[in-house]
């Protein structure tokens, strides 16, 4: 395949090409500039050698195929791609911020630093999963950090689609991924389970905590598979600054086993959000890696273990969600409380993996003082969230599977939304008050999280003249009817 080198000033499909920016190994990117786009845009061209490396060409493909699909402020913004049969080429969004590739240098980081890098790209993840898509190659040179905050990924060669074909499985039989960061299962060529990336960000996160790589950087495929019978050295052991909460988060992240690890990147992002209600395990205390023996065990468990493609995990959200459950904590609403948790009973039968987090607003006045002890001299935040929390204890949940927030603010609709926004929820459970002529001219906080909350909502309501309950579990149908 002959083609024209790209060179400044040259045009192609109307982009001016302007200075070359990157020289990697797999591709080229250049700025670029078109009348009709006001914002900066690079174009991303494959490094074609000669030969023309089909790991290359491929995972070009695949990027052509995936970002097209990407939207959000997680991914860069897409604009056009060029065919193979002239000139391959992604013109996508020129990030304005930082790599995390620029953050090794000041390794290790303060834990803090860690925690909330973590958190924004776990937030990332579950974006890109919402979009049916594994990154599968998170690390800190595939990690932007905006100017205003939020983390990008970039670099969608190694990923998959799971609505699509996935040409690296189809043509390859060999592991994809970036040594020091590969998944164990990946390095078993399975490329559909979504905890992979769960997995990788526990690797970025080791690393910038200890200014270590937890298998180093591997040379050899042998070398690649320690991580499937050894533990990493716990990162406790290289760095004591770092807290036992953390070192739970990033030792869950790398376990070997799938299934022992966060089973949504939304659920690693919530431990990240709420450290102080990390349940600790005894991998927060762990200061040896595995013994020998036990190294032994794992080796002659992997032996024969590699089973090739096997069937994605699309509907893995779907089995591990989080459910945000509104308790208001009222004396006249206990009978709606009753209710309400004989729901969430009814949605643990149902999803077994199910995160809830139980949440009651304290509000405060606009016009008045907010006084932090009641009559008897008890902190009001403490006490209302003694209550709430023992409103969830028939619940029977363990401390890993549920948590409690008492959020002080003005407006109550408001402080729910943003707490399901900001925290991922997939669905919301709230009760809604007996009707009377004020909450139909004015509203409620039910009707507005209904309206606004950026996931399903389920509205649990006891009618005035029965004791049947009423629940709008269809958060489109319930916005229909809703004030």
């Amino acid at each position: 395949m002959t083609r024209e080198p790209l060179q400044t000033g040259s045009t192609i499909d109307g982009f001016r090409i302007g200075e070359k920016i990157h020289t990697g190994g797999m591709a080229t990117l250049w700025r670029v500039t078109r009348p009709d786009i006001e914002a900066p845009i690079v174009m991303k061209v494959p490094t074609l050698l000669d030969g023309e490396d089909a790991t290359v060409i491929v995972g070009f493909e695949m990027e052509m195929m995936i970002l097209p699909r990407l939207s959000g402020v997680h991914v860069p913004k897409f604009y056009a791609v060029g065919d193979f049969a002239r000139q391959p080429y992604v013109v996508m969004e020129y990030i304005r911020g930082e790599s995390v590739y620029a953050l090794i240098d000041r390794a290790p980081l303060p834990p803090e630093e860690v925690v909330s890098l973590g958190a924004k790209v776990a937030t990332a993840l579950v974006d890109l999963h919402r979009q049916n898509v594994l990154h599968l190659d998170i690390k800190p040179s595939n990690v932007m950090l905006r100017e205003s905050g939020e983390a990008a990924l970039i670099d969608f060669g190694l990923s998959r689609h799971l609505l699509l074909p996935d040409l690296l499985e189809e043509e390859f039989r060999v592991p994809m991924g970036t040594g020091p960061y590969i998944a164990p299962e990946q390095i078993m060529k399975n490329r559909g389970d979504p905890r992979s990336d769960i997995y990788s960000l526990g690797v970025l996160l080791y690393y910038l905590a200890t200014n270590v790589r937890p298998f180093g950087i591997p040379q050899a495929q042998s070398s690649l598979k320690n991580r499937l019978w050894r533990d990493p050295v716990p990162p406790r052991r290289l760095n004591p600054a770092i807290p036992a909460p953390l070192q739970e988060v990033i030792l869950r992240c790398l376990e070997v086993d799938p299934d022992k690890r966060y089973a949504t990147p939304a659920q690693l992002a919530f431990d990240l959000a709420n450290m102080s209600q990390v349940v600790l395990t005894d991998r927060a205390h762990r200061l040896e890696r595995n013994s020998f023996f036990d190294a032994c065990k794992r080796w002659f468990a992997a032996l024969g273990a590699e089973g090739g493609p096997q069937q994605p995990r699309t509907a893995q959200s779907n089995l591990a969600p989080i459910i945000m459950v509104a308790v208001d904590l009222s004396e006249d609403m206990e009978d709606l409380s009753d209710e309400l948790r004989t729901n969430v009973k009814r949605v643990l039968a149902t999803m077994p993996g199910v995160r809830i987090a139980c949440v009651n607003v304290l509000k405060l006045s606009r016009i008045t003082i907010n006084y932090t002890l009641d009559e008897s001299g008890r902190n009001i935040h403490v006490q209302r969230l003694v209550e709430l929390k023992e409103w969830g204890r028939p619940l029977g949940l363990s401390q890993e599977r549920i948590t409690f927030h008492v959020i002080e603010h003005m407006d109550p609709a408001v402080a729910l939304i943003d707490y399901a926004r900001l925290n991922h929820v997939d669905q919301v459970l709230i009760g809604a008050r007996t009707t009377s002529t004020l909450r139909r001219l004015l509203g409620s906080t039910a009707s507005q999280v209904v309206a606004e909350a950026p996931c399903t909502v389920t509205v649990v309501r006891v009618p005035l003249n029965s004791g049947t309950v009423e629940v709008a579990a269809d958060s489109e149908a319930a916005r229909a009817d809703s004030p």
